[in-house]
């Protein structure tokens, strides 16, 4: 997925990530070998490395929630007809935005919309940009 061999962004980050996620949605590889494995044919400086791990582990540990989250916000698609790559930009762009404080909602979701157009379907950015904005105003507000 990236030609450069170094990850010098978060863009880059995400994209390790979301092929960490694709393969361990289609042949279920364990993801902790795939990082390893990915982090020793990339250049990935530290920060980004703990980025991508912490991302990836926040997806797979709140699968369920996340996969329930999707299917309240795209209910015409059961989550197995969603396409692998769709659903895990989306699994991605939802986990950042419900568990990381880094990164504002907006620019998650336009990180999310561009990984859809360079890795999906046609129609994925629509897709995503749709679910993950009605997730977006569906959330509850904290009171701060």
């Amino acid at each position: 997925m990236l030609g450069t061999g170094a990850v010098t962004n978060r863009r880059e980050a995400r994209v390790v990530a979301l092929q960490v996620l694709c393969e361990t949605d289609i042949v279920r590889h364990d993801a902790s070998l795939i990082l390893d494995r990915l982090f020793g044919e990339f250049d990935v400086m530290p920060r980004h490395s703990e980025f991508i791990s912490d991302l990836v582990e926040n997806v797979l540990v709140n699968i369920g929630e996340l996969d329930s989250i999707i299917t309240d916000y795209a209910p015409s698609w059961p989550i197995s007809q969603i396409a692998v790559v769709d659903r895990n930009i989306i699994r991605l762009a939802v986990a950042e935005i419900k568990w990381s404080v880094e990164t504002p909602e907006g620019a998650v979701i336009n990180e999310a919309v561009e990984l859809a157009k360079a890795f999906g379907a046609e129609n994925s950015a629509g897709f995503v940009n749709g679910v993950l904005g009605s997730f977006v105003v569906g959330m509850p507000k904290s009171n701060s």
